[in-house]
């Protein structure tokens, strides 16, 4: 249990420690903390120094936690600044909505469960650090609350979540219909307006779908084009828009 207490402080040094320096040191913060939710408790004027401010109070904690000796004031002080976090998020989520917090960096996202998350796994933190001694910090137990922390920060969505949920998309291709089942014209549309093809024939189109029929693995397509007829062959079960081809046939001449 002492190792548990004593891996408190680090976390709750680290985090503080960077949310600090980006209130004290992030042009973009300061440029956009009139439109955070400090705005509408502090007024527009006073939003940038009340920012500067917290980052000083989150720093001199950090420093706190983490020069020896260990006093249980220091996890009493961390505890009283997760504390304001929550009082804080309340009322954001009562007064202003629609702003951000203002927590970690510049983004337009308003409060939302994941920040009280935060704030309640720091104040959790903070009361098992009040009872730290100077025994070896659980290094293992210290890493998953950081990263646990990290993700639980939607400021940091664009790095790490926005990319894998792309990754799954290519991976798992969710609007790629699977082997064996019909494929709606609707889905072999979506993939032909999309393609280059389409786009360097679309000028000459002069009618909507006149016919479609399926043919080794191939869906076919056909539209009106002035004197000819534009045929598409569309992959069935693909999803590139630049595999899809068309053709340009000459309508015969009557008899």
């Amino acid at each position: 249990m002492q190792g548990i207490a004593a891996s408190q402080p680090y976390v709750i040094a680290l985090f503080l420690a960077w949310a600090g320096l980006l209130k004290l040191f992030s042009r973009r913060m300061r440029a956009q903390a009139g439109q955070t939710a400090l705005a509408r408790l502090t007024g527009p004027a006073r939003a940038v120094p009340a920012l500067r401010l917290a980052g000083v109070v989150e720093l001199a904690v950090a420093a706190a936690l983490l020069i020896p000796p260990v006093s249980p004031l220091d996890g009493v002080a961390a505890a009283l600044v997760s504390a304001g976090f929550l009082a804080y998020l309340a009322y954001s989520a009562v007064a202003a909505p629609a702003a951000s917090c203002g927590c970690l960096g510049a983004h337009s996202r308003p409060v939302n469960v994941r920040a009280f998350a935060r704030a309640g796994l720091l104040l959790a933190a903070s009361v098992l650090a009040i009872g730290a001694q100077p025994f070896p910090p659980v290094a293992a137990l210290a890493l998953a609350e950081a990263v646990i922390l990290l993700a639980l920060s939607a400021e940091l969505d664009r790095h790490w979540l926005v990319p894998l949920r792309r990754l799954l998309v290519r991976l798992r291709s969710p609007l790629a219909v699977p082997a064996g089942r019909d494929v709606p014209l609707g889905a072999s549309l979506h993939l032909l307006y999309r393609s280059p093809a389409y786009c360097s024939a679309s000028a000459q189109l002069t009618s909507d779908v006149q016919d479609t029929w399926d043919e080794d693995d191939l869906r076919f397509v056909v539209f009106g084009a002035r004197e000819r007829t534009a045929v598409f062959a569309i992959p069935l079960h693909g999803h590139d828009p630049s595999a899809v081809r068309v053709a340009l046939v000459a309508e015969p001449a009557p008899a």
